[in-house]
């Protein structure tokens, strides 16, 4: 059992249905009801990025020169996986698709780029994340510096930005990150299921039913990532433009939005989302993108609401909690985890591998939250 020693009194915190109560009277009833436009948006990325590997099939008739000019359709392909994880993030998080086989057979494909079986995200996500957000029990936190040093810990401390990190190894590691983490997971799951792993985060098991599931899940999309591959003929310049390069933009893309969701913050023994949690302010073409994805605090009061409400809820949050709501510019996270390692060595404190270092959590200080 993995332990740490609080630092913080127990009173000092609200919880996620604290904020909730308090918030909700302000917001319109319209923002609670389910809302079926992400399911139409996910099914027109699905169509671009079949039309990207439509494209991409005729690449061995393109002169080498020439190339280049499919770099744009990549990027295109790149964002389309990242709105289909978020846009099945949302899905998953409403009651927008009645339908308990047709959400199943919509969420499996818009997870499917991403490895990532729908039974396993909502156990791993919406289950434990949401329940036990940068706890001692969240499987999405940082590692404690007190863990086994074991090769899921290792492959952390090597891609996550850091002060302690390679620059070089972190431009690898963001296409990559993503994988690690459906990996670690994923097998955990289906070898394990609690039982002797020590690699993760933080190990949580399933019922043998959802078990079963998430196997079937993860065979049925091996097939079509096969299939994928197979239409661009196994060759290898269609392979790396048309296939590989989208997905590793879009893991890019995913990541940096969730390195600087939590994992600058400080561990807290009571779900308080404004202590644990991060919005940040990004170029507002993104949020059009990405459904306000930013709004991650915002998000975790309120997991099932419109995400067009968000800035609603923000403009909330900066009214009746200005010294606990962790708001930074994009790039302003960004350099604050480049600066810190990221292990914990207590619920405040960050470390290194090695324990040799040690600083305060930068957003302990209200000052260091500009709103």
């Amino acid at each position: 059992m993995n332990t740490i020693t609080p630092t913080t009194e127990l009173n000092d915190w609200l919880t996620q249905a604290d904020y909730a109560k308090k918030l909700r009277p302000d917001l319109p009833p319209e923002a609670f009801l389910p809302v079926r436009n992400k399911l139409w948006i996910l099914l027109i990325n699905q169509a671009i990025l079949i039309l990207g590997w439509a494209i991409a099939s005729y690449l061995d008739r393109w002169h080498w020169s020439m190339l280049w000019l499919y770099l744009p359709f990549a990027i295109v392909m790149g964002n389309s996986v990242i709105v289909m994880l978020f846009s099945s993030h949302d899905l998953m998080h409403s009651r927008a698709i009645k339908n308990p086989r047709l959400r199943w057979v919509i969420n499996l494909l818009g997870l499917t780029l991403a490895w990532m079986p729908p039974t396993l995200w909502k156990a791993v996500h919406n289950r434990e994340h949401h329940n036990k957000t940068n706890a001692i029990d969240d499987p999405d936190r940082n590692y404690l510096q007190s863990q086994p040093n074991t090769w899921g810990k290792w492959m952390q401390n090597l891609f996550v930005p850091s002060v302690d990190v390679n620059p070089w190894v972190l431009i690898v590691g963001m296409p990559n990150a993503w994988g690690v983490h459906a990996f670690r997971n994923l097998t955990s799951v289906l070898l394990f299921n609690r039982r002797g792993a020590t690699y993760p985060v933080v190990a949580f098991d399933v019922s043998d039913k959802d078990r079963r599931a998430i196997a079937a899940e993860i065979l049925i999309m091996v097939g079509i990532h096969f299939t994928i591959m197979a239409s661009l003929g196994f060759h290898p310049v269609k392979l790396l433009l048309g296939y590989f390069l989208p997905i590793w933009i879009g893991y890019a893309g995913v990541m940096f939005y969730i390195y600087t969701n939590h994992m600058l913050c400080r561990m807290t023994s009571v779900n308080d989302v404004l202590i644990n949690s991060i919005s940040l302010r990004v170029p507002k073409i993104f949020d059009v993108l990405h459904f306000n994805f930013s709004y991650h605090t915002e998000h975790h009061i309120f997991p099932g609401l419109n995400s067009d409400y968000y800035p609603k809820v923000q403009a909330l949050l900066k009214t009746h909690y200005p010294d606990r709501y962790n708001l930074l510019d994009a790039g302003e996270a960004w350099r604050l985890l480049m600066t810190t390692s990221r292990h914990y060595q207590d619920e405040n404190t960050f470390t290194n591998w090695t324990g040799d270092k040690s600083a305060t959590c930068p957003l302990s200080d209200p000052t260091n939250q500009p709103i």
